[in-house]
């Protein structure tokens, strides 16, 4: 797929850090064992966010820790490599259910090393414009109207048009569906493109 130039232009979204050594995001095997993070679970002092990654019970969830939740996942090495795309995009941003594997960009070319085996993540190999990712709380992930763009064309029917009326529809994404629209119908070659189309004219047209 060629370079799309979709989002705004490559920002920070603040927040408060988060780590799993104070704060209100805590791993598996960093400070708590599993099995005492799921203790403290269930007595209601903690939920499970994504992977093996746990939030204080009285926490919002927000972008930020949804995103340094999900990139927990991937190992340490990488993590500045890669962005939070697709479905786990959209769920950062609100807007998708939690996907059962954290979805993962990285440009083409650049040279990236695999992912270990049975890893909680799953990593694609993609073009990616100057504008198409931004930070979230530290995290790589890709910009709104990138993301819409990938849930058209990657996601799944029982989630994919719901996900880009919510991602519409939300008031500080600015994720204009037309301009999606103008984007794929500019890029040759690309595998479902009518499908994808489709469905962002039935989320355009949903209620």
């Amino acid at each position: 797929m060629s370079h799309l130039r979709l989002g705004a232009a490559t920002g920070e979204t603040p927040a408060e850090p988060i780590t799993s050594t104070g704060g209100v995001l805590f791993r598996a095997h960093d400070i708590f064992s599993s099995v005492e993070l799921q203790a403290m679970r269930i007595d209601g002092l903690l939920r499970r966010v994504c992977g093996n990654s746990y939030a204080r019970a009285d926490h919002h969830l927000d972008p930020a820790s949804r995103a340094q939740s999900a990139i927990l996942c991937v190992p340490a090495s990488l993590r500045a490599k890669v962005a939070l795309a697709r479905q786990s995009a959209a769920w950062v941003y609100g807007c998708a259910p939690l996907p059962e594997t954290v979805n993962l960009v990285t440009d083409h070319r650049r040279r990236t090393t695999a992912l270990p085996p049975f890893s909680e993540a799953l990593m694609h190999q993609v073009a990616l414009g100057p504008c198409d990712v931004r930070v979230v709380g530290g995290v790589g992930v890709t910009a709104p109207l990138r993301t819409a763009l990938d849930v058209a064309v990657h996601g799944h029917d029982d989630w994919a048009v719901p996900t880009l009326v919510r991602l519409a529809a939300h008031p500080d994404l600015r994720c204009d569906l037309v301009l999606v629209v103008r984007a794929l119908e500019a890029t040759r070659r690309v595998p479902g493109k009518n499908r994808a189309l489709a469905r962002l004219q039935s989320a355009m047209h949903s209620g």
